[in-house]
């Protein structure tokens, strides 16, 4: 395992940029993390962004603790390999809806009319997007 405490590697953005699933940690208080499967995306800015709704009990959790945790792993069938970035997070209003649609075309078949007719529903719906600002990143190749 490394550590590097500065930025996401383009070895790192590569692995990133597939359609893999994040497992999703926010700072709890008194209790442990509860990691939840998230989609994501690691933007060329080296942050990882993703989007959920205004209401949602990890938005609440940042609003009081911004710190949050992202874990990538290779899916089973492939060499050991995870990726673990960690850092303050914001919640931006703006730019979720999009995000949304990126993500929905990464990891459906929008062809697909139900996934079309689920992504429309994203639309329609009111979502922020949170943005983990790298502080520390830990990788395991194997």
């Amino acid at each position: 395992m490394s550590t590097d405490t500065s930025s996401l590697t383009p070895q790192d953005l590569e692995f990133l940029r597939r359609p893999l699933h994040g497992f999703l940690s926010v700072a709890a208080g008194p209790l442990p993390p509860q990691p939840r499967p998230v989609w994501f995306e690691a933007t060329a800015e080296g942050t990882i962004q993703l989007f959920t709704e205004p209401d949602a009990l990890k938005v609440r959790r940042l609003r009081r603790d911004p710190r949050a945790s992202i874990v990538v792993a290779a899916p089973v069938g492939e060499r050991e390999r995870w990726l673990s970035v960690a850092g303050r997070t914001t919640v931006e209003p703006g730019g979720a809806h999009e995000l949304a649609a990126r993500l929905a075309a990464r990891y459906w078949d929008l062809d697909d009319p139900a996934r079309s007719e689920d992504l429309a529903g994203l639309e329609a719906s009111e979502l922020v997007r949170l943005v983990i600002h790298p502080e520390t990143v830990s990788r395991y190749q194997y």
